[in-house]
């Protein structure tokens, strides 16, 4: 019966079962679905007829995502041997295979680097890097099965790298841009694609999350005084129901360039997604000023007209009109 339900592990967990007729049969998990660009995404992919695995770790989660037509929730903690192995077995005996995974679970918080508290770095990276290996470790070979796609949810930090306080969670997303670029190569030589996403900033409970860990510490900082006092005064805003949203960016641009990642014919290798041009001048600009200043203090400098010819050809292999003679 498609929807096998895991009783003996999974107690509260009534898996929804797919509807038999379904438009679209390849079949994609996304961890971390319960909120934010998670639940936009795979109830996106959802209406478009696409068979949704949605991770979760609350009952009160999992019971909304099995409430969403073509969507079967999946007990899944990307920190948890268990639930990882417990998730490919319901997935498997679904009997539908898989074809996408979106590595989209993700935490955040701030510290000034030089006071951080290495318990909250670590933490981050079991989260942010650690269990997008081991949850795209598991299922691979379902992956390589139906040559699929792996879509990695990273983040802008992942190159801003240099924020106050942003030091813990940018190094996670940097090591996570490491890892798009490690499985690209090695994913790529069994078949299957491994797509980055860099969002900027949108509406999503990862900041109220983030909030309600940093009150809950009452950390009195020795750096960065004034700028952690004016956050955990906007935090305490924030949860106070003060700060007005309306404004505040929805994820479904994110879901959108996730849709196209796992389905267009020719998917880009990084999808850029930010809420305001400010947030993509500040990307690029970035980018540009770590190349230049590379360049600066090089042995094997390149002149001006030397960086433009590279950009020429780099553009032309990005268009398919030039082979590329490096790996990437």
């Amino acid at each position: 019966m498609i929807g096998v339900l895991l009783t003996a592990s999974l107690p509260y967990t009534a898996n929804a079962e797919f509807p038999e007729e379904v438009t679209d049969a390849r079949p994609v998990l996304i961890t971390g679905a319960s909120s934010g660009i998670g639940r936009v995404t795979a109830e996106r992919l959802a209406r478009q007829g696409y068979l949704v695995f949605a991770g979760a770790r609350k009952k009160v989660d999992i019971d909304a995502l099995n409430a969403i037509e073509n969507v079967q929730a999946v007990r899944l903690d990307v920190t948890s041997d268990d639930d990882v192995t417990q998730a490919l077995s319901q997935i498997e005996a679904a009997g539908y295979g898989l074809w996408g995974l979106v590595n989209n679970a993700g935490v955040n918080h701030l510290d000034p680097m030089l006071e951080a508290n290495l318990d909250t770095t670590r933490w981050l990276f079991e989260v942010n890097v650690f269990g997008v290996i081991r949850v795209t470790q598991a299922f691979a070979p379902l992956l390589i099965e139906s040559g699929g796609r792996v879509v990695t949810i990273s983040s802008i930090s992942g190159e801003l790298a240099g924020l106050p306080g942003y030091g813990n969670y940018a190094m996670s997303k940097h090591a996570v841009e490491a890892l798009i670029d490690t499985l690209a190569v090695e994913l790529g030589m069994e078949g299957v694609n491994s797509i980055g996403i860099e969002p900027g900033g949108f509406s999503s409970k990862i900041g109220e999350s983030r909030c309600r860990r940093m009150l809950a510490e009452g950390r009195e900082y020795r750096y960065l005084v004034d700028q952690m006092r004016e956050h955990l005064e906007y935090c305490r805003d924030l949860i106070a129901g003060d700060i007005d949203r309306s404004e505040w960016s929805t994820p479904e641009p994110v879901a959108a360039a996730v849709e196209s990642a796992l389905f267009d014919e020719a998917p880009h290798a990084r999808y850029l997604v930010t809420s305001d041009p400010f947030e993509a001048q500040l990307f690029n600009h970035k980018i540009m000023n770590d190349l230049l200043q590379y360049n600066a203090g090089a042995v094997h400098k390149y002149t001006r007209d030397e960086l433009v010819e590279i950009l020429d050809e780099r553009l032309l292999i990005l268009d398919g009109k030039m082979e590329s003679d490096l790996p990437f």
